[in-house]
């Protein structure tokens, strides 16, 4: 018995005239049936070719519509199957990609269920696409989908396109939570579905080969133990479907010939054995009798049972439906040409099961991140997780404690935190390591975001946090000569010199006009006592002294006798004691406070000028945070970083701080809190933070999503937290391990209560990032406040009093001498009233008694002139 392979596709034959020959070769050869495979261009000259000649053509082909006589289709129908899970999903709007050179047919029933169910259909045809631009063409594909708002994709494609259509997927990012795609072969684990297993995407399609069933695993047993060299291929676990339906094919004809000749019926080509190269063409008197036997065929192969209508197709057979989870391709349920779709699997995973966690070892993947993890002195000469200390390290023997299992730290290969390329859209570092399945969890100061939280699931946090500005600590300021002038604002000084000269001034002017500042001495010149005169002891330079001396609080030989004068002096003494006790207090507090002079004091500082320079670092969540910021101080400060020139960005932590201990404070470092604190308290003990926090997040535990470990890490997270253990780690690492002096800060964790991966949790991770949360508080307190705006917080260092500080001693100081010169007014006024009653009292009593020289010599000067004091002369 002769039977031939015929492999036929359009590299073998482009024109049907070479099918026909290469077919006709193998018939003339004396062959009984002919295997092999067909494409859409050939499958009409082969079928017709057999039908003529009568001789059948075994094949694990797509199967055609129609009748093709002598045509045995190994293929089971996948439409019935593909629309029945289609409403099951409940789908009403996709996109169908198919492969042209499979055919129409299953499109053409998509389509027509689509007219009846009204369902919205986009068929795109990628059996031509051009192999040397097949990716770029695929990812403008699915970019053009987004547009459209396509996230649910039907693959109508054999193996080899559906990969690399998956590699496309994953390299733009249309493989995480929101995507569904249906993989429409019969090979659903032939694929590389690892790639895609752990980005949050659904992926369903179909499986012929059942890996339960005892025959397949009969014969992957047998088949693993044969000899490669021999077999290629052997020592494999898995089947794939075409490979089974070929395997079925060859029992398929072998099971025919045998029944033959349990029917004794004698099959030979001698006689009427045909001719191709007649014309017409002779068909084979025995054809019909191998034709009816390969359709009476019924048997149990590796894809199931196998049997056959009148048409040479598959009847009665089982398709299983499956479904990717993270832990592997799932069957849940079947679908049967009697019973169409059966699920068989009701209740999926919750991701809350452990189980089994004892017996294996959990690859936690981490990065080298003082104080996070670092490598121990002797790291050489220690194995396994002894190699590393730090925080995280600490934290992994807690959480791996509380939840039951063994881990193995692993350090991230890219050194990493994670982020999407832009371009290529794969994820890199920690998070790609967890999308892609190389890791089961991560453990590092991984900060919680919404891109991430797309792909990945998140912990509580474990650590609250937010974007700090790091710079070179400035050097402390060297005391001035005249450093002792700082406590007091310049113009205050000014205006304690015009309050000294002004105070003199008023005091000797209301010392003249006085009546009662004058007083009488008398000297001897000579002989005898000649006279008498009235003194003022407050001439312009004892004025001057007097002020000088109580402003030194030294005090003088001379004082006021009137009250004017004595007002002046008392509002002096008033307004010396209130700016001495005010200058000695803020001296004190000049003397004992550090003060260095810091370039930039906020964010808003470093987007006003253009001399420092700042950064970030080039992949994390710090970059994402301005990069997707509608805050217009934090939108400037991005527009600057990403055109800057040499780049500002930097690949690690360290070389950020290494460039900000380098720049000579012409570089600021934009870093999470927490690192900038620990770095702060590390020698040489040379950087700060300044300012407050831009923003306000946390880290937490990564795993993949639908992980059976989240539920138990997060469950860990808020019990260590609760038992202080979090701050006690904290406060080891940051400051009893200090190089720099005690530290201090407040480490307490605040867990948010969030649900993981929810449309809420999502949009409000989304809404923080873009400041929106941050505008909202701002328009309910403070723009619709009712007592002015608020307060943006005293700064730390101490600062000169200014002259709103003491402006109200000055007032007192101007009201008492503008009071002291009106008393002076009313006693002068007062004194000329009296003296004038007093001398016409003095002229009357002469006119009436005038006799003594004293009263003549009294009289003789009121003559001369009148004069208030009452005396001949007066000495200024």
């Amino acid at each position: 018995m002769l039977i031939a392979a015929v492999f036929v596709n359009q590299s073998t034959a482009t024109k049907n005239q070479n099918i026909y020959w290469l077919v006709c070769s193998q018939f003339s050869r004396g062959v009984y049936a002919i295997f092999g495979f067909y494409d859409k261009k050939s499958v009409n000259t082969i079928t017709s070719f057999c039908g003529t000649l009568h001789v059948s053509f075994i094949t694990p082909s797509f199967p055609t519509d129609g009748t093709h006589p002598f045509v045995i289709q190994m293929r089971p129908d996948l439409k019935g199957a593909l629309l029945s899970l289609i409403e099951y999903y409940q789908w009403d709007k996709f996109a169908y990609l198919y492969d042209s050179d499979r055919g129409l047919s299953t499109l053409q029933a998509v389509l027509d269920s689509a007219a009846e169910k009204k369902w919205q259909v986009t068929a795109i045809n990628v059996g031509n696409i051009n192999n040397d631009k097949k990716d770029e063409t695929y990812r403008s594909l699915f970019q053009d989908l987004e547009l459209k708002k396509e996230r649910r994709v039907i693959l109508d494609c054999e193996r080899d396109k559906v990969n690399d259509i998956v590699d496309q997927v994953i390299t733009i990012g249309k493989h995480v939570k929101g995507y569904h795609y249906i993989i429409a072969n019969l090979g659903f684990t032939d694929g590389d579905l690892l790639k895609i297993q752990f980005g949050g995407a659904n992926v369903s399609g179909f499986q012929i080969v059942d890996y339960d069933d005892s025959l397949v695993s009969k014969f992957i047993e047998r088949w693993s133990t044969l000899e490669e060299k021999e077999y290629p291929g052997a020592h494999t676990t898995t089947i794939k479907y075409t490979s089974a339906l070929t395997y079925d094919a060859v029992q398929v004809m072998t099971e025919a010939f045998r029944n033959l000749r349990k029917q004794r019926i004698e099959i030979s080509r001698r006689g009427n054995a045909g001719d191709c190269l007649a014309n017409p063409a002779v068909p084979w008197g025995q054809g019909v009798e191998i034709e009816r036997a390969l359709k009476q065929v019924q048997v149990e192969g590796l894809s199931g049972n196998i049997k056959f209508d009148q048409n040479g197709k598959r009847i009665n057979y089982t398709i299983n439906i499956m479904e990717l989870k993270t832990s592997g391709p799932r069957k849940i349920g079947y679908w049967s040409e009697v019973d169409k779709m059966v699920v068989t699997l009701t209740e999926l995973p919750s991701g809350n099961d452990t189980s089994g966690l004892e017996n294996k070892t959990v690859v936690v993947t981490t990065i080298l991140e003082s104080p996070y993890v670092m490598m121990k002195k002797n790291h050489e000469m220690l194995e396994g997780n002894e190699r590393y200390e730090g925080y995280c390290v600490d934290l992994a023997a807690e959480i791996a404690k509380h939840c039951g299992f063994k881990y193995k730290l692993t350090i991230v290969g890219d050194g990493k935190y994670g982020a999407r390329d832009a371009d290529t859209k794969i994820w890199n570092g920690m998070v790609g390591e967890l999308v892609y399945g190389k890791a089961d969890i991560a453990i590092a100061p991984l900060t919680i975001t919404l891109v991430r939280e797309e792909v990945i699931d998140f912990s509580k946090p474990f650590m609250s946090l937010g974007i700090s500005i790091m710079i070179k600590k400035p050097q402390k300021s060297k005391p001035g000569v005249f450093s002792f002038l700082d406590p007091l604002a310049y113009e205050i000084w000014m205006c304690i010199v015009f309050a000294y000269i002004g105070v003199s001034v008023v005091l000797f002017l209301v010392s003249r006009f006085s009546p009662y500042e004058w007083h009488t001495e008398e000297f001897e010149d000579g002989r005898e006592t000649q006279s008498s005169e009235s003194t003022n002891e407050f001439g312009i330079f004892n004025s001057l002294w007097f002020s000088l001396g109580a402003f030194m609080q030294q005090g003088c030989d001379i004082s006021p006798r009137s009250l004017s004068g004595r007002i002046v002096g008392g509002v002096w003494w008033f307004f010396t004691l209130i700016i001495i006790s005010s200058y000695t207090a803020n001296l004190a507090a000049f003397l004992t406070v550090e003060r260095m002079v810091s370039p930039i004091e906020s964010a808003e500082d470093l987007s006003k000028q253009t001399e420092i320079a700042y950064g970030t670092l080039d992949s994390g969540s710090t970059k994402e945070f301005f990069r997707r910021s509608k805050i217009a101080v934090f939108d400037k400060m991005w527009t600057y970083m990403r055109s800057a020139e040499p780049s500002v960005f930097v690949r690690t932590t360290a070389e950020g701080v290494a460039r900000v201990r380098k720049s000579k404070g012409k570089y600021a470092y934009l870093l999470e809190s927490t690192m900038n604190e620990y770095i702060e308290q590390r020698k040489p003990c040379d950087t700060m933070k300044v300012g407050g926090n831009l923003d306000s997040k946390g880290y937490g535990i990564a795993t993949p999503k639908g992980s059976s470990l989240r539920n138990a890490v997060n469950l860990a997270v808020l019990k260590l937290n609760e038992q202080g253990l979090l701050d006690k780690l904290k406060n080891k690492w940051w400051y009893d391990k200090g190089e720099c002096g005690s530290g201090g800060g407040d480490s307490k964790v605040s867990p948010r209560d969030r649900s993981d991966g929810t449309p809420v949790n999502l949009a409000v991770l989304k809404l923080s990032e873009q400041g929106v949360l941050d505008k909202l508080k701002n328009k309910w307190w403070y723009d619709k406040g009712e007592c002015g705006a608020k307060d943006s917080g005293s700064k730390e260092k101490t600062s000169a009093l200014s002259l709103s500080n003491v402006a109200g001693v000055f007032y007192i100081l101007v009201g008492g001498l503008g009071l002291a010169m009106l008393v002076a007014l009313i006693e002068f006024c007062y004194k000329s009233r009296a003296e004038a009653k007093r001398m016409k009292v003095a002229k009357n009593a002469q006119n009436i008694n005038p006799s003594s020289s004293q009263n003549s010599q009294n009289f003789a000067t009121y003559k001369e002139g009148y004069n208030v004091y009452g005396i001949e002369s007066v000495k200024i």
